[in-house]
């Protein structure tokens, strides 16, 4: 016996593209929605480091506890 593979072929038709179209579009939703994820996340966890390094670096000098204490 043997056996036959049989290929389908997408037709160029107007449905093919308007699914083309409609994945694209899915797929930039998906990235979008991940970056915007990670970015939320870094910005939460970054930002006091940030303000420290900030402090850290301007002239007078303060050390570490002087920044984060409350006085």
């Amino acid at each position: 016996m043997e056996s036959t593979i049989s290929l389908k072929l997408k037709g160029k038709g107007k449905a093919s593209k308007a699914s083309d179209e409609k994945s694209k579009l899915q797929v930039v939703k998906e990235w979008s929605n991940w970056s915007l994820k990670k970015a939320k996340v870094a910005t939460h966890y970054g930002f006091i480091p940030l303000i420290i390094i900030i402090g850290m670096n301007s002239d007078p000098k303060p050390h570490l506890f002087q920044l984060l204490s409350p006085v």
